[in-house]
């Protein structure tokens, strides 16, 4: 690919999907390493530009998402995201008609995914937060579709599972014990 044709692709590439990028790794790493995660995910773009698949999101989630394991271990990560959380939850104290109620079931969500394996807050994150189709977070994860609407619905099931615990409720049943 001429030089000028491939700058002008990148270009193209950067303007559209940098805020998808930064958004993906500001909800997984902060801002203290959201840039360094966004430049080394484009830095490889440009590296590889002519392995970047006609459909790049999931291409560049992906490479975002080594990014953010050759800076982060998972521990570090996991605080983070409770840290954010817990600040939106205190955020939205403020701005709730009835905080007493809509407070405790944020909370009690947070506790529910801190609980999660990071396995499955991927995968939920994937999907609720960055909007992706499962074909599309499949390939974030680089597995099959059906792969991934199993461990979807195995995750769905483990925070709901989770929340019923919080709540004093029965967990689910689950199905066979193969988990």
């Amino acid at each position: 690919m001429p030089e000028g044709d491939r700058r002008a692709r990148f270009e193209a590439l950067y303007e559209d999907l940098y805020e998808p990028v930064l958004a993906y790794a500001l909800r997984r790493v902060g801002e203290d390493l959201v840039d360094d995660v966004v430049a080394e995910t484009f830095l490889v773009a440009w590296r590889r530009l002519e392995l970047i698949p006609p459909d790049p999101l999931p291409w560049l989630l992906a490479t975002a998402r080594r990014a953010i394991a050759n800076q982060v271990r998972s521990g570090r990560r996991n605080r983070h995201l409770g840290e954010r959380l817990r600040s939106e939850i205190a955020g939205a104290r403020e701005t709730f008609a009835d905080p007493g109620e809509q407070v405790s079931d944020h909370e009690q969500m947070v506790g529910a995914l801190e609980r999660l394996t990071d396995e499955d807050r991927e995968v939920l994150m994937l999907v609720s937060w960055e909007g992706l189709s499962n074909e599309r977070a499949a390939g974030v994860l680089r597995i099959s579709p059906e792969a991934f609407g199993v461990r979807l619905h195995r995750a769905r099931r483990r925070l709901a599972n989770e929340l019923a615990n919080l709540e004093g409720r029965a967990p689910e049943p689950q199905d066979g014990g193969n988990e």
